[in-house]
Protein backbone atom coordinates (compact mmCIF):
# COMPACT_ATOMS: atom_id res chain seq x y z
CA UNK A 1 0.00 0.00 0.00
CA UNK A 2 1.42 3.39 -0.69
CA UNK A 3 2.33 6.09 1.77
CA UNK A 4 1.99 9.86 1.69
CA UNK A 5 4.97 11.47 2.73
CA UNK A 6 4.60 14.87 4.79
CA UNK A 7 6.54 17.62 5.33
CA UNK A 8 8.09 17.18 8.85
CA UNK A 9 8.42 19.56 11.39
CA UNK A 10 12.08 19.16 12.07
CA UNK A 11 12.24 21.84 14.84
CA UNK A 12 9.97 23.16 17.44
CA UNK A 13 9.55 25.93 15.73
CA UNK A 14 9.09 25.10 12.05
CA UNK A 15 5.99 26.24 10.45
CA UNK A 16 7.19 25.69 6.70
CA UNK A 17 10.22 24.15 5.03
CA UNK A 18 11.96 24.60 1.76
CA UNK A 19 12.66 21.83 -0.44
CA UNK A 20 16.61 22.14 -1.20
CA UNK A 21 17.35 19.19 -2.86
CA UNK A 22 15.65 15.54 -4.07
CA UNK A 23 18.57 12.92 -3.53
CA UNK A 24 15.23 10.37 -5.38
CA UNK A 25 14.17 10.76 -8.62
CA UNK A 26 10.42 9.75 -9.59
CA UNK A 27 10.79 5.68 -10.27
CA UNK A 28 13.58 5.28 -8.37
CA UNK A 29 13.77 2.54 -5.59
CA UNK A 30 13.83 3.85 -2.02
CA UNK A 31 14.56 2.27 1.50
CA UNK A 32 13.63 2.95 4.93
CA UNK A 33 16.47 5.17 6.45
CA UNK A 34 17.78 6.19 2.97
CA UNK A 35 18.47 9.63 2.43
CA UNK A 36 15.09 11.19 0.37
CA UNK A 37 15.63 14.95 0.79
CA UNK A 38 17.33 17.93 2.07
CA UNK A 39 14.65 20.30 3.27
CA UNK A 40 15.96 24.13 5.12
CA UNK A 41 14.08 24.45 8.02
CA UNK A 42 13.84 27.97 9.94
CA UNK A 43 17.50 26.82 11.48
CA UNK A 44 19.36 24.31 9.00
CA UNK A 45 19.51 22.61 6.36
CA UNK A 46 18.90 18.93 7.79
CA UNK A 47 18.91 15.53 5.76
CA UNK A 48 15.41 13.98 5.58
CA UNK A 49 15.46 10.20 5.37
CA UNK A 50 12.63 8.02 4.70
CA UNK A 51 10.39 6.11 6.52
CA UNK A 52 9.49 3.27 3.84
CA UNK A 53 10.73 0.67 1.90
CA UNK A 54 9.28 0.87 -2.33
CA UNK A 55 9.37 3.23 -5.12
CA UNK A 56 9.09 7.06 -5.68
CA UNK A 57 5.82 7.21 -7.03
CA UNK A 58 5.22 11.20 -6.54
CA UNK A 59 6.91 14.03 -6.19
CA UNK A 60 4.64 17.21 -4.99
CA UNK A 61 7.23 20.27 -3.97
CA UNK A 62 9.48 21.16 -6.67
CA UNK A 63 13.20 21.91 -5.50
CA UNK A 64 13.54 25.49 -4.29
CA UNK A 65 10.31 25.43 -2.89
CA UNK A 66 8.44 25.82 0.18
CA UNK A 67 5.62 24.46 1.73
CA UNK A 68 3.89 24.04 5.53
CA UNK A 69 4.37 21.48 7.72
CA UNK A 70 2.20 18.38 7.01
CA UNK A 71 1.57 19.66 3.59
CA UNK A 72 2.06 16.26 0.66
CA UNK A 73 5.38 16.28 -0.71
CA UNK A 74 6.18 12.82 -1.65
CA UNK A 75 4.35 9.08 -2.28
CA UNK A 76 6.08 5.98 -1.78
CA UNK A 77 4.90 2.37 -2.91
CA UNK A 78 4.86 -0.31 -5.13
CA UNK A 79 5.43 0.58 -9.00
CA UNK A 80 2.64 0.61 -10.62
CA UNK A 81 0.28 1.47 -7.64
CA UNK A 82 -2.57 4.10 -8.35
CA UNK A 83 -1.64 6.87 -5.57
CA UNK A 84 -4.35 9.38 -7.03
CA UNK A 85 -6.80 8.40 -4.52
CA UNK A 86 -4.28 8.80 -1.85
CA UNK A 87 -3.26 12.25 -2.84
CA UNK A 88 -7.31 13.49 -2.83
CA UNK A 89 -7.97 11.67 0.47
CA UNK A 90 -5.27 13.52 1.79
CA UNK A 91 -6.29 16.73 -0.02
CA UNK A 92 -9.38 16.52 1.45
CA UNK A 93 -8.15 16.00 4.72
CA UNK A 94 -6.01 19.17 4.77
CA UNK A 95 -9.02 21.06 3.99
CA UNK A 96 -11.06 19.89 6.76
CA UNK A 97 -7.89 20.76 8.80
CA UNK A 98 -7.58 23.87 7.70
CA UNK A 99 -8.98 26.99 9.62
CA UNK A 100 -11.28 29.30 7.74
CA UNK A 101 -10.11 32.82 6.87
CA UNK A 102 -12.81 35.49 7.72
CA UNK A 103 -13.57 38.13 4.89
CA UNK A 104 -13.07 41.61 5.73
CA UNK A 105 -16.40 43.15 4.66
CA UNK A 106 -15.75 45.43 1.54
CA UNK A 107 -16.23 49.26 2.08
CA UNK A 108 -18.62 50.44 -0.61
CA UNK A 109 -16.87 53.60 -0.55
CA UNK A 110 -13.22 52.26 -1.08
CA UNK A 111 -11.56 52.94 -4.44
CA UNK A 112 -9.94 51.01 -6.62
CA UNK A 113 -5.91 51.38 -6.16
CA UNK A 114 -4.90 51.94 -9.67
CA UNK A 115 -7.54 55.61 -9.27
CA UNK A 116 -6.23 55.97 -5.62
CA UNK A 117 -2.96 56.07 -7.23
CA UNK A 118 -3.40 58.37 -10.37
CA UNK A 119 -5.65 60.59 -7.91
CA UNK A 120 -4.32 63.78 -6.85
CA UNK A 121 -6.29 65.05 -4.29
CA UNK A 122 -7.78 68.55 -3.65
CA UNK A 123 -6.98 70.97 -0.41
CA UNK A 124 -9.92 70.21 1.84
CA UNK A 125 -11.40 73.52 2.40
CA UNK A 126 -13.95 74.29 5.33
CA UNK A 127 -15.65 77.30 3.10
CA UNK A 128 -15.78 78.42 0.09
CA UNK A 129 -13.25 81.19 -0.94
CA UNK A 130 -14.71 84.80 -1.70
CA UNK A 131 -13.19 84.81 -5.58
CA UNK A 132 -14.66 81.73 -6.98
CA UNK A 133 -18.14 82.07 -8.89
CA UNK A 134 -20.62 79.46 -8.06
CA UNK A 135 -19.97 77.20 -10.69
CA UNK A 136 -16.44 76.67 -8.90
CA UNK A 137 -14.46 78.76 -11.45
CA UNK A 138 -11.69 81.55 -9.48
CA UNK A 139 -12.31 85.54 -10.34
CA UNK A 140 -8.93 86.54 -11.48
CA UNK A 141 -6.69 88.81 -13.69
CA UNK A 142 -5.27 87.32 -16.52
CA UNK A 143 -2.01 88.12 -15.12
CA UNK A 144 -2.63 86.96 -11.66
CA UNK A 145 -3.19 83.94 -12.93
CA UNK A 146 -0.09 83.97 -14.76
CA UNK A 147 1.43 84.29 -11.60
CA UNK A 148 0.06 81.83 -9.80
CA UNK A 149 0.78 79.12 -12.46
CA UNK A 150 4.43 80.00 -12.54
CA UNK A 151 5.18 80.14 -8.94
CA UNK A 152 3.06 76.97 -8.46
CA UNK A 153 0.15 78.52 -6.50
CA UNK A 154 -3.37 77.13 -5.77
CA UNK A 155 -5.45 80.27 -6.96
CA UNK A 156 -8.05 79.23 -4.88
CA UNK A 157 -6.28 79.41 -1.62
CA UNK A 158 -5.74 83.56 -2.55
CA UNK A 159 -7.58 86.22 -1.29
CA UNK A 160 -9.11 88.43 -3.58
CA UNK A 161 -8.77 92.19 -2.97
CA UNK A 162 -10.38 93.36 -6.38
CA UNK A 163 -13.68 94.46 -7.42
CA UNK A 164 -16.31 91.35 -6.09
CA UNK A 165 -13.34 89.51 -5.07
CA UNK A 166 -10.65 89.25 -8.24
CA UNK A 167 -7.53 88.16 -7.15
CA UNK A 168 -5.22 90.58 -8.93
CA UNK A 169 -1.34 90.70 -8.97
CA UNK A 170 -0.69 92.26 -5.56
CA UNK A 171 -2.82 89.62 -4.12
CA UNK A 172 -0.24 87.15 -5.68
CA UNK A 173 2.66 89.39 -4.35
CA UNK A 174 0.88 89.62 -1.02
CA UNK A 175 0.56 85.96 -1.24
CA UNK A 176 3.98 85.50 -1.85
CA UNK A 177 5.27 87.62 0.97
CA UNK A 178 3.01 86.18 4.01
CA UNK A 179 1.71 82.76 2.93
CA UNK A 180 -0.57 81.17 4.80
CA UNK A 181 -0.65 78.45 7.57
CA UNK A 182 -1.27 75.18 5.16
CA UNK A 183 -4.63 74.05 5.45
CA UNK A 184 -5.24 70.00 6.00
CA UNK A 185 -4.85 68.40 2.98
CA UNK A 186 -5.88 64.53 1.76
CA UNK A 187 -3.11 62.50 1.61
CA UNK A 188 -1.44 62.12 -1.75
CA UNK A 189 -0.57 58.38 -3.25
CA UNK A 190 2.74 58.32 -5.19
CA UNK A 191 3.46 55.49 -7.57
CA UNK A 192 7.70 54.48 -6.39
CA UNK A 193 9.54 54.74 -9.52
CA UNK A 194 10.91 51.28 -10.48
CA UNK A 195 15.10 52.23 -9.90
CA UNK A 196 16.99 52.40 -13.00
CA UNK A 197 20.35 50.35 -12.14
CA UNK A 198 20.77 46.76 -12.55
CA UNK A 199 19.17 44.38 -8.99
CA UNK A 200 18.54 41.54 -7.92
CA UNK A 201 15.41 40.08 -6.33
CA UNK A 202 16.58 37.22 -3.42
CA UNK A 203 13.89 35.11 -2.29
CA UNK A 204 13.97 35.29 1.53
CA UNK A 205 15.21 32.10 3.26
CA UNK A 206 13.30 29.81 5.85
CA UNK A 207 16.04 30.54 8.34
CA UNK A 208 15.94 34.69 7.30
CA UNK A 209 12.18 35.04 7.42
CA UNK A 210 12.07 33.04 11.12
CA UNK A 211 14.74 35.63 12.55
CA UNK A 212 12.51 38.46 11.13
CA UNK A 213 9.36 37.14 12.86
CA UNK A 214 11.20 36.43 16.13
CA UNK A 215 13.64 39.31 16.22
CA UNK A 216 10.46 41.21 15.31
CA UNK A 217 8.49 39.93 18.14
CA UNK A 218 11.29 40.11 21.06
CA UNK A 219 11.62 43.69 20.08
CA UNK A 220 8.61 45.40 19.87
CA UNK A 221 7.18 43.10 22.74
CA UNK A 222 9.77 42.96 25.25
CA UNK A 223 10.56 46.10 26.86
CA UNK A 224 14.08 46.45 26.21
CA UNK A 225 16.79 48.50 28.06
CA UNK A 226 20.55 48.51 28.10
CA UNK A 227 23.48 48.85 30.50
CA UNK A 228 26.69 49.19 29.64
CA UNK A 229 29.98 48.05 31.24
CA UNK A 230 34.16 48.66 30.07
CA UNK A 231 36.42 45.79 31.82
CA UNK A 232 40.04 45.89 31.86
CA UNK A 233 41.56 43.37 29.91
CA UNK A 234 45.16 43.35 31.22
CA UNK A 235 45.13 40.23 33.48
CA UNK A 236 42.99 38.42 31.36
CA UNK A 237 45.59 38.77 28.18
CA UNK A 238 48.47 37.27 30.10
CA UNK A 239 46.76 34.62 31.71
CA UNK A 240 45.06 33.91 28.16
CA UNK A 241 49.32 34.05 27.21
CA UNK A 242 49.83 31.55 30.30
CA UNK A 243 47.17 28.99 29.12
CA UNK A 244 48.41 28.66 25.66
CA UNK A 245 51.52 27.68 26.48
CA UNK A 246 50.01 25.01 29.20
CA UNK A 247 47.89 23.48 26.65
CA UNK A 248 47.24 22.41 22.73
CA UNK A 249 43.61 23.34 22.84
CA UNK A 250 43.22 27.34 21.37
CA UNK A 251 40.85 29.13 24.01
CA UNK A 252 39.60 32.38 22.41
CA UNK A 253 39.03 35.65 24.43
CA UNK A 254 35.49 34.43 24.01
CA UNK A 255 35.83 31.33 25.42
CA UNK A 256 36.96 33.18 28.54
CA UNK A 257 33.69 35.67 28.51
CA UNK A 258 31.54 32.73 28.31
CA UNK A 259 33.07 30.82 31.38
CA UNK A 260 32.98 33.84 33.03
CA UNK A 261 29.26 34.53 32.16
CA UNK A 262 28.22 31.34 33.05
CA UNK A 263 29.80 31.59 36.30
CA UNK A 264 28.48 34.97 36.87
CA UNK A 265 25.11 33.71 36.17
CA UNK A 266 25.43 31.14 38.88
CA UNK A 267 25.44 33.73 41.33
CA UNK A 268 22.65 35.87 39.48
CA UNK A 269 19.81 33.41 39.22
CA UNK A 270 17.14 36.52 38.09
CA UNK A 271 19.32 36.98 35.11
CA UNK A 272 19.02 33.43 34.25
CA UNK A 273 15.89 33.59 33.40
CA UNK A 274 13.05 33.58 31.02
CA UNK A 275 9.63 35.59 30.80
CA UNK A 276 7.32 32.87 30.04
CA UNK A 277 3.69 35.07 29.73
CA UNK A 278 2.48 34.45 33.15
CA UNK A 279 4.88 33.50 35.44
CA UNK A 280 8.78 33.98 35.34
CA UNK A 281 11.13 30.66 34.92
CA UNK A 282 14.67 30.69 36.67
CA UNK A 283 17.15 28.64 35.52
CA UNK A 284 19.26 26.24 37.90
CA UNK A 285 21.87 25.03 35.30
CA UNK A 286 22.99 27.59 32.07
CA UNK A 287 22.76 26.68 28.78
CA UNK A 288 25.05 29.30 27.33
CA UNK A 289 23.77 30.08 23.32
CA UNK A 290 26.72 31.40 21.60
CA UNK A 291 25.21 33.88 18.13
CA UNK A 292 27.33 32.67 15.09
CA UNK A 293 26.84 34.43 12.11
CA UNK A 294 27.16 32.19 8.39
CA UNK A 295 25.79 33.74 5.20
CA UNK A 296 22.26 33.11 5.72
CA UNK A 297 21.91 34.91 8.85
CA UNK A 298 22.26 34.13 12.38
CA UNK A 299 22.47 30.79 14.24
CA UNK A 300 22.70 30.26 17.81
CA UNK A 301 24.30 26.93 19.29
CA UNK A 302 24.10 26.00 22.77
CA UNK A 303 26.62 24.83 24.90
CA UNK A 304 25.32 22.97 27.42
CA UNK A 305 25.88 23.23 31.11
CA UNK A 306 28.66 26.19 30.48
CA UNK A 307 29.02 26.93 34.12
CA UNK A 308 30.14 22.73 34.75
CA UNK A 309 32.72 22.52 32.45
CA UNK A 310 36.58 23.58 32.03
CA UNK A 311 37.68 26.46 29.83
CA UNK A 312 39.07 23.95 27.09
CA UNK A 313 35.91 22.14 27.05
CA UNK A 314 33.97 25.49 26.59
CA UNK A 315 36.33 26.32 23.73
CA UNK A 316 36.24 22.81 21.60
CA UNK A 317 32.72 22.69 21.76
CA UNK A 318 32.33 26.33 21.01
CA UNK A 319 34.70 25.31 17.53
CA UNK A 320 33.16 22.43 16.63
CA UNK A 321 29.63 24.14 16.77
CA UNK A 322 30.09 27.37 14.77
CA UNK A 323 32.19 24.76 12.32
CA UNK A 324 28.87 23.15 12.35
CA UNK A 325 27.16 26.11 11.79
CA UNK A 326 28.88 27.43 8.77
CA UNK A 327 28.88 23.98 7.18
CA UNK A 328 24.76 24.01 8.11
CA UNK A 329 25.17 20.29 9.99
CA UNK A 330 23.79 21.78 13.00
CA UNK A 331 20.77 19.46 14.93
CA UNK A 332 17.82 21.42 16.27
CA UNK A 333 18.79 19.68 19.82
CA UNK A 334 21.72 21.52 19.18
CA UNK A 335 20.49 25.26 18.68
CA UNK A 336 17.49 24.87 21.81
CA UNK A 337 17.31 24.92 25.18
CA UNK A 338 19.40 28.23 25.58
CA UNK A 339 18.92 30.02 29.24
CA UNK A 340 21.20 32.87 28.16
CA UNK A 341 22.88 34.10 24.69
CA UNK A 342 26.08 36.11 23.85
CA UNK A 343 26.93 37.58 20.87
CA UNK A 344 30.54 38.90 20.26
CA UNK A 345 31.31 41.46 17.18
CA UNK A 346 34.76 41.90 19.24
CA UNK A 347 36.63 40.09 16.01
CA UNK A 348 35.31 42.45 13.29
CA UNK A 349 36.32 45.63 14.97
CA UNK A 350 33.01 46.79 16.50
CA UNK A 351 33.95 48.58 20.07
CA UNK A 352 30.15 48.40 21.50
CA UNK A 353 26.93 47.73 20.32
CA UNK A 354 23.31 46.64 21.62
CA UNK A 355 21.47 43.18 20.86
CA UNK A 356 18.44 41.90 20.64
CA UNK A 357 17.20 39.67 23.31
CA UNK A 358 16.67 36.04 21.97
CA UNK A 359 13.52 35.35 23.80
CA UNK A 360 12.09 34.42 25.94
CA UNK A 361 15.54 34.52 27.89
CA UNK A 362 15.37 37.67 29.70
CA UNK A 363 18.59 39.16 28.92
CA UNK A 364 21.71 38.73 25.99
CA UNK A 365 25.19 40.20 26.44
CA UNK A 366 26.76 42.05 23.45
CA UNK A 367 30.74 42.04 23.56
CA UNK A 368 32.99 44.64 21.31
CA UNK A 369 36.56 44.98 21.00
CA UNK A 370 39.46 44.96 22.90
CA UNK A 371 40.92 48.35 22.97
CA UNK A 372 44.17 49.88 23.89
CA UNK A 373 43.94 53.41 25.74
CA UNK A 374 45.36 55.56 28.68
CA UNK A 375 44.88 55.45 31.90
CA UNK A 376 46.21 57.43 34.74
CA UNK A 377 47.35 55.14 37.46
CA UNK A 378 49.17 56.09 40.47
CA UNK A 379 49.95 59.55 39.16
CA UNK A 380 50.88 57.74 36.33
CA UNK A 381 49.99 57.39 32.52
CA UNK A 382 49.73 53.81 31.24
CA UNK A 383 48.09 52.06 28.30
CA UNK A 384 45.66 49.55 29.68
CA UNK A 385 43.29 47.06 27.33
CA UNK A 386 39.29 47.36 27.50
CA UNK A 387 36.93 45.94 26.17
CA UNK A 388 32.87 46.68 26.63
CA UNK A 389 29.79 44.99 27.62
CA UNK A 390 25.94 46.00 26.83
CA UNK A 391 23.59 44.10 28.69
CA UNK A 392 20.20 43.57 27.34
CA UNK A 393 17.42 43.31 29.33
CA UNK A 394 13.83 42.41 29.50
CA UNK A 395 12.16 44.77 31.95
CA UNK A 396 9.39 42.45 32.88
CA UNK A 397 11.71 40.20 34.40
CA UNK A 398 15.25 42.30 34.97
CA UNK A 399 15.39 45.88 36.90
CA UNK A 400 18.43 47.91 36.50
CA UNK A 401 19.45 47.36 39.67
CA UNK A 402 19.56 43.85 39.65
CA UNK A 403 21.62 44.17 36.12
CA UNK A 404 24.27 46.25 37.54
CA UNK A 405 25.03 44.27 40.32
CA UNK A 406 25.28 40.63 37.35
CA UNK A 407 28.02 43.36 35.32
CA UNK A 408 29.81 44.01 38.55
CA UNK A 409 30.23 40.01 38.87
CA UNK A 410 31.45 39.19 35.31
CA UNK A 411 33.63 42.81 35.43
CA UNK A 412 35.28 41.45 38.65
CA UNK A 413 35.76 37.80 37.15
CA UNK A 414 37.38 39.06 33.47
CA UNK A 415 39.86 41.63 36.03
CA UNK A 416 40.94 38.70 37.90
CA UNK A 417 40.83 35.44 35.74
CA UNK A 418 42.20 33.22 37.98
CA UNK A 419 39.11 32.88 39.67
CA UNK A 420 38.12 30.77 36.71
CA UNK A 421 40.51 28.48 36.87
CA UNK A 422 40.45 27.67 40.51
Amino acid sequence: MANVVHMPALSDTMEEGTLVAWHKKVGDAVESGELLAEIETDKAVMEFQSFYDGVLLYIGVEEGNAVPVDAVIAVIGEEGEDYKALLKDADIAAKKEAPKKEEAPKKETEKPSDEVLETVSAPLQKEENNNSSSNGRVKASPLAKAMAKEEGIDIHKVKGTGDDGRVVKRDIEEYLKNPPVEETVAPKTVKVPEPEGDYEDVPVSQMRKVISRRLGESKFSAPHFYLTMEICMDKLMATRKQVKELTETKISFNDFVVKATAKALKEHKNINAAWLGDKIRYYNYVNMGVAVAIDEGLVVPVVRNADTKALSQIATEIRDLAGKAKDRKLTPEQMSGNTFTISNLGMFGIDEFTAIINSPDACILAVGAISPKLVMVDGEVKESNFMKVTLSCDHRVVDGASGAKFLQTLKAILEEPMRLII
